[in-house]
């Protein structure tokens, strides 16, 4: 199984402290799972991988929710591939093409900021997952 993260509109991540700190969960994710990150002006999803849109429409998940998601989709062993969208959203017909579709809450973020918010709750949630120390639950 593998992640991929897509982040849709083409341009870097300009940002040198948000691109570290990608940089840093992916490191940490890399200890539990295969995980890449790609920057594209269109997606283009593989037909086997299940796609996780990313939009304020979607549900809320909690730490512990994705946790069980994560856990199920390893057992699936199915590809998982997150999509994010740039400052115009995603597009109805990715939209139309996810199984999930994940809110990060209703804050309006900055793609690059959600995509550290992704990895982040990707790394807690294998470390919920495993026990760890990370998470210290409520």
């Amino acid at each position: 199984m593998r992640y991929r993260v897509v982040a849709l509109g083409g341009s870097r991540m300009k940002s040198a402290a948000l691109r570290a700190a990608c940089d840093e969960y992916l490191s940490r994710i890399r200890h539990y799972a295969k995980i890449e990150e790609r920057e594209v002006t269109t997606a283009r999803i593989p037909q086997d991988s299940r796609v996780v849109a990313l939009s304020d429409r979607g549900e809320p998940w909690t730490s512990e929710q994705l946790a069980e998601l994560v856990g199920r989709w390893e057992m699936e062993g199915r590809d998982v591939t997150f999509v994010i969208g740039g400052a115009d959203g995603l597009p109805a017909d990715l939209l139309g093409q996810a199984e999930r579709t994940w809110s990060l809450g209703p804050l309006t973020l900055p793609h690059e900021l959600a995509r550290v918010v992704v990895y982040e709750q990707l790394y807690r949630a294998h470390t919920i997952r495993r026990g760890e120390q990370y998470h210290r639950g409520s």
